[in-house]
């Protein structure tokens, strides 16, 4: 039987008037355990305290397979299937302090992606997203999580939003609902992204799919990338790679180097992007492969309109 709670947490930080003091005078803090641990979740879903003290939810399925996302960034940050086995990485300099994006999982790029007018991959992956609702359907835990525009957010992107976030955990598979709301007066644009981090090993990495795509490849000059087209049946990592994938289409295989196959599905999300920095991140590169749906393509949204993504990321 479903059940669902409905709070909110309290954005841990304030902004002044300029865009530029908001930025400098932004205070970072720990949402408090007692305002979340208290309430009751769902079958298959529960709030503990996580690393740095940050709260961290956990979904269980029946067959054994977890889930973790932090409210911090509204990032998740594990995927283990009924082995015991992550499929997802954390880099090893992730800091859980509340103060910068966790490096790892799958954060969130919104409203931009990449660099641009307001700071790296946007500021969704930098604050604190809030629980609205848990439920459970035919023993599958879910949870949604949303966040609103304040004085923080408005300091850099002066609009009015409502992001929904809900994730949901199956036996072999993890899938991810994000929707935007426009619930100002007047439209706004954006882009968004899922920079997922899949345990890897790179050297015997392959992602099959992309033959045929439109590239913009960011090796070797980022700010000037190259556009091409995609030949290659699997695409592999013998070095760096930072390539966006225009018009990607909505299913690819992942074989990470670890005897695993994971298909990445999409719904919605148009593009997707490649990445390892190789020696740029020389104490990890080896264990990691980004593999991210993404909306590179400018969405429109004029208010009360709607936008909606949707990602499976499953083991086959």
């Amino acid at each position: 039987m479903a059940a669902s709670c409905m709070f909110t947490v309290a954005a841990p930080f304030a902004a002044s008037s300029s865009s530029n003091s908001a930025r400098r005078s932004r205070r970072f803090g720990v949402v408090s355990m007692a305002s979340v641990g208290q309430k009751v979740y769902a079958p298959g879903v529960a709030v503990s305290e996580g690393n740095g003290g940050l709260p961290k939810i956990s979904l269980k399925s029946p067959q054994g397979s977890e889930a973790e996302i932090y409210l911090f960034g509204g990032c998740v940050t594990s995927w283990k299937v009924p082995s015991g086995k992550d499929l997802l990485f954390v880099r090893p300099d992730a800091v859980f302090n509340g103060q910068k994006p966790i490096s790892g999982g799958i954060p969130h790029c919104f409203p931009q992606f990449g660099p641009g007018a307001i700071q790296q991959h946007g500021f969704a992956r930098n604050v604190n997203w809030s629980i609205t609702d848990s439920e459970v359907t035919e023993g599958d835990p879910a949870v949604t999580l949303e966040l609103k525009d304040d004085s923080y957010s408005r300091s850099m992107w002066d609009f009015s939003f409502h992001a929904l976030y809900k994730v949901t955990l199956h036996s072999t598979s993890l899938s991810t609902t994000l929707t935007i709301i426009n619930t100002d007066d007047k439209p706004f644009s954006f882009n968004s992204a899922l920079h997922t981090y899949f345990s890897a090993s790179i050297a015997g990495v392959s992602v099959k799919g992309l033959k045929g795509s439109k590239t913009l490849n960011k090796d070797p000059d980022p700010k000037n990338p190259l556009e091409g087209k995609e030949e290659r049946e699997e695409v592999t990592f013998p070095g760096f790679v930072d390539c966006v994938y225009l018009g990607a289409p909505s299913e690819l295989t992942l074989d990470n180097g670890l005897g695993d196959k994971i298909v990445i599905s999409n719904t919605n999300w148009s593009d997707a992007v490649l990445w390892n920095p190789h020696l740029q991140m020389e104490a990890c590169y080896k264990d990691f492969v980004c593999v991210e749906n993404a909306k590179i393509e400018t969405v429109q949204l004029g208010p009360k309109e709607s936008w909606v993504a949707e990602q499976k990321i499953e083991l086959i």
